[in-house]
This record gives C-alpha cells, sequence and structure tokens, in this order.
C-alpha cells in the first residue's frame, strides 16, 4: 500500500514550491500567456485552486461530510451538462478573484488535510472512478506538476525536478490502457516494461522485466511526455517494439478527451 503520509508530503511540498513561483509575480506576469491555448498565469493557478477546492469537498463527503458529498454531486452534474467547457469556464471564473493566490493557499491545505481524514478502505468519489486517497493525492500532484510546468515556461523558469515526479510517472504508467481507451484504440494485451532514471539518479521499474515491448529514459522526460507539456522528439524517450512506440504517441496521463500535446520545441499546447 502507498504510504499516505509520504504522498501528501510531496503534494505539500509541490504546491510550496509552485506558490514560491508566482508569489512575487507582478500582475504583468500573472496575465503572461502560458502555453496552453487561451490561458495565462492566472488560468492555470485558478485551476488549481478550484479543482483542489474540489478534491476536498468530495474527499470530505467520503469521510463523511453529507453537505460536502451532495456538493460534489452537484458539481459533477454540471460538469456532465457541459462536459467541453466547463473547466475553461471555472477557470476564467476563479482567475477573477483579486485573492485567487490566497484563496489557492487556503484551499489546497484544506485538501491535504482533508486527505489525511480518509478512513482506510474508503474510495473518493471523482469525475472518473472511485479512487483511494493515495491514488487522489498522486493525481493531485500529478496535476500541481503539470499546471507548474505551464507556469515555468510562461514566466520563463527552468524548474530543478525532484523524485517528486515519481508520482507523475506512476500515474502515466498506470493510464497506458486508458490512453488507448480515449483514443478508440484496443489496448496490446502484451505487457511493457517501462524503465525511467530519477533525478536522484535511481532506476524506477515498473511490469515484468522480460518485456519485449520497453519504454527507457529519464523520468523527467518520460512525465513531459505523459502530461503532454512537451513533443516526443524533444525528449530522450525511446522505446522498444511496435506497441511501446505507438503507445508513446498517445501517452495521457490526464483524464478527459485525448490532448493534442506540443509541437516540437514546445512552441503550442492544447
Amino acid at each position: 500500500m502507498a504510504d499516505l503520509d509520504l504522498l501528501v508530503d510531496d503534494l505539500r511540498a509541490e504546491g510550496n514550491d509552485l506558490d514560491a513561483l508566482v508569489a512575487e509575480l507582478t500582475p504583468e506576469r500573472w496575465a503572461a500567456p502560458t502555453p496552453a491555448a487561451g490561458w495565462n498565469v492566472a488560468h492555470q493557478i485558478a485551476h488549481l485552486s478550484w479543482t483542489d477546492h474540489v478534491a476536498e469537498r468530495t474527499t470530505s463527503g467520503a469521510s463523511g461530510d453529507i453537505e460536502a458529498k451532495e456538493e460534489f454531486a452537484l458539481t459533477l452534474k454540471k460538469a456532465w451538462e457541459n462536459p467541453t467547457g466547463f473547466v475553461d469556464e471555472a477557470a476564467e471564473e476563479e482567475s477573477r478573484n483579486p485573492n485567487l493566490l490566497s484563496e489557492w493557499r487556503t484551499r489546497r491545505t484544506a485538501m491535504t488535510d482533508a486527505l489525511m481524514q480518509v478512513p482506510s478502505g474508503t474510495k473518493i468519489d471523482w469525475f472518473g472512478p472511485p479512487m483511494s486517497a493515495a491514488s487522489m493525492a498522486t493525481a493531485r500532484l500529478m496535476e500541481t506538476w503539470a499546471h507548474g510546468q505551464d507556469v515555468a515556461d510562461a514566466v520563463g523558469v527552468t524548474r530543478v525536478p525532484t523524485d517528486r515526479i515519481r508520482g507523475v510517472a506512476h500515474i502515466g504508467v498506470r493510464t497506458r490502457d486508458f490512453a488507448y481507451a480515449v483514443n478508440q484504440q484496443a489496448p496490446p494485451t502484451e505487457p511493457f516494461r517501462v524503465e525511467l532514471t530519477a533525478p536522484s539518479g535511481e532506476l524506477w521499474t515498473w511490469g515484468h522485466e522480460n518485456a519485449a515491448q520497453r519504454v527507457s529514459g529519464p523520468a523527467l522526460d518520460f512525465c513531459l511526455l505523459v502530461t503532454q507539456r512537451a513533443h516526443r522528439d524533444d525528449l530522450g524517450i525511446h522505446a522498444e517494439g511496435t506497441d511501446a512506440a505507438h503507445w508513446l504517441t498517445i501517452a495521457q496521463a490526464f483524464a478527459g478527451p485525448p490532448g493534442v500535446g506540443r509541437t516540437q520545441s514546445g512552441r503550442e499546447q492544447a
């Protein structure tokens, strides 16, 4: 079982690092466009603030807060009524909040606190299948890291990777079949082996060591690939086997319809 304490610590640290990146930005820099079309830095933080709040509500609901559970059910209903626009609309509305940064701080603290209160074995409702507290913490880490990359790109900062990205890589591996499904393709039946070199130099592995279909390279590059924050041709990720090579063209760690990713050298992103 994943160690929830460690996962939540990583999630908190990832949020704090992104907070430090934006805390001293001028209003002009908050308005700087990011690689996500139509989104500036404020939209990115607004999206995280909104999703952290929604995650806190459904997590609190899983712990027995009936009002929070009903609030999430209403949010889910509204999302299904506008599946292609609710994310953008929420980001736009939240981005106009003059207290955006302080509210994001409050919300992400409430979210991590709520995660620590989930009874063992309890599943948390979400926009996809229900998940454990550990899976929710990992998913929130992935999203914080990915949108943090958008912000870093917008303000011209190169982030120093940490081994916290193991959670991002883990989701990237676990969502292999999901990537095929959202692209209306049948996933391969043959097992894959993934071998990634962590920022610390440690080797992270998934899958059977004798699998013929293999993916390898720096963990950072793999995380950029599966979150579609960089083009494969700009990354040092290697595939052995036809199926493994194809997976890298559609890999997607995030929920929702297929993303179009970025063009080579990261000039554009959906």
